[in-house]
């Protein structure tokens, strides 16, 4: 069970960081992605980050703004979003799968688990 929270209300330029805790003991054993979907658009992937920690992927349009990062221990996935603009809104979803590899990584189809979402609104 995966459990998203951080999201709010934020001016354009400002920062958030969202979380999502997940449950079980294996957390360490999946890739955990950060997907968005804007209302009227289809979910798009934004962030993913491999079990140890140690590589991390993003949307082209997140690069150098945004940052994924894990703490095993604690079973919790973070994104530090920062230098937000307007068409970052979105509603965000975190994602875990054992398996995806690097090829399909940004795939939100080759997730079996999802959080529930957090909004996440940038006025201009």
């Amino acid at each position: 069970q995966l459990q998203a929270s951080g999201g709010g209300l934020v001016q354009a330029g400002g920062s958030l960081r969202l979380s999502c805790a997940a449950s079980g003991r294996t957390f360490r054993d999946y890739v955990m992605g950060w997907f968005r979907q804007a209302p009227g658009k289809e979910r798009e992937f934004v962030a993913a980050i491999f079990r140890s920690g140690g590589s991390t992927y993003y949307a082209d349009s997140v690069k150098g703004r945004f940052t994924i990062s894990r703490d095993n221990a604690k079973n919790t996935v973070y994104l530090q979003m920062s230098s937000l603009r307007p068409e970052d809104t979105a509603v965000y979803f975190c994602a875990a799968d054992r398996s995806v590899i690097l090829s399909s990584i940004t795939n939100h189809g080759q997730y079996d688990y999802w959080g529930q979402g957090t909004l996440v609104t940038v006025s201009s």
